[in-house]
């Protein structure tokens, strides 16, 4: 009887929905493994490389989702908030963690703003919140362009034609300056503070590098996290989620517990790709910011979560099982086929999909559940 009852839960719908996408990636990569050929100890200190970077980046959505707003794909405002202050730390010459540091008492408050400003957007496209922060990011990337490319640079007065032209946030270094005297250059060197928080505490074990500053702070992140659900804040939020009109009827003001989400959210994800441009050393200053929201949700949702429900055990899932794949299976589409942008193109596509297809379960399962309750209410009339 109970091997009985435990086939049929293994075989439970909810609980193969619950983990489809968990359980596609574990296949994908458990057969991409062997075929790559790459050596079990390159694999673990690249997976534990590329958790200490990018694990705090994905943390940042937990928040949002706890607050029923989705995945905030408008984290990306946090991602421009904090390479603006990478480009004054590497402007001022500030080695090390204190450029870190320096670089995040810059990016903070612009987050915190930005976070805001999104927030308050946001409230007013309610239901609609993911794709509105995705736009959203857009449409800022337009402004971060503008003031990276124009308002920065030496405090000089250029001639054009009829016109002057002063650059309005003064940048000294003519290292990361356009020649033409204001703008900054399309990829910076980030030698400053290159690895400098991996490197800070690092523990080596049979050759392999760990960098322990790094999961440290994502050891208090989680902590963090977990003392927060149960603040006043954090259930507010968690009721928010859970039925709006509900958390009002109870005194809870809704559009600013949504709000706080957002720019908490941001705040995070302002000093995650800190941590992540710092372990990379360089930073492609238009464009390094576009994709974050998008491998970050794409990260979470292989670890089982959904645009409703997020934990902290999803992010580790899901960033392992994606970045295990980005390591694996470009190699296993070179050694299958000849070449290695067949393995490229594999990897975006798997990632892409991965996030059609969670959007797609929850979608399902929503529609599901409500039809589910209709049947229920039509039984007991």
């Amino acid at each position: 009887m109970k091997q009985k009852n435990f086939f049929d839960k293994f075989l439970n719908v909810n609980l193969l929905a619950d983990n489809a996408v968990v359980l596609i990636f574990v296949v994908i990569t458990l057969a991409a493994i062997p075929v790559s050929g790459l050596p079990i100890l390159f694999i673990i200190q690249e997976i534990l490389t590329r958790l200490g970077r990018n694990c705090f980046l994905v943390f940042s959505l937990i928040l949002p989702i706890m607050a029923g707003m989705g995945i905030n794909f408008g984290m990306v405002l946090g991602a421009m908030a904090g390479q603006i202050g990478l480009i004054f730390t590497v402007d001022w010459n500030i080695a090390g963690v204190p450029g870190l540091v320096f670089a995040s008492l810059i990016g903070v408050p612009i987050a915190a703003g930005l976070g805001w400003l999104a927030g308050q957007i946001l409230n007013r496209a309610r239901g609609r919140e993911m794709v509105t922060g995705y736009v959203l990011g857009f449409f800022m990337d337009g402004f971060y362009q503008f003031i990276v490319l124009y308002l920065m640079g030496t405090p000089t007065i250029w001639t054009r034609g009829l016109s002057k032209f002063a650059a309005l946030i003064p940048v000294h270094s003519p290292a990361i300056t356009l020649s033409r005297g204001f703008g900054i250059r399309n990829t910076l060197n980030l030698d400053t503070v290159r690895m400098s928080m991996d490197r800070f505490i690092s523990l080596n074990i049979a050759g392999i590098s760990i960098p322990v500053l790094n999961y440290i702070v994502i050891g208090f992140l989680c902590l963090f996290i977990v003392w927060f659900r149960k603040t006043k804040l954090g259930q507010d939020m968690r009721a928010v989620g859970q039925d709006q009109a509900v958390a009002h009827s109870s005194g809870i003001p809704v559009d600013r517990t949504r709000i706080l989400a957002i720019v908490i959210s941001t705040i995070l994800a302002s000093l995650g790709q800190i941590i992540f441009l710092q372990n990379m050393g360089n930073m492609a200053t238009y464009n390094a910011h576009r994709q974050t929201g998008f491998f970050a949700a794409a990260a979470i949702l292989v670890g089982g979560a959904s645009v409703s429900k997020a934990s902290i055990k999803n992010v580790f899932i899901g960033t392992l099982l994606l970045h295990l794949m980005y390591i694996v299976v470009p190699r296993a589409g070179t050694n299958l086929f000849g070449a290695a942008q067949i393995g490229e193109y594999f990897r975006d596509a798997f990632s892409y999909a991965i996030i059609a297809l969670a959007l797609c379960i929850h979608a399902w399962r929503k529609r599901a559940n409500a039809e589910a309750a209709r049947s229920e209410l039509r039984g007991t009339k």
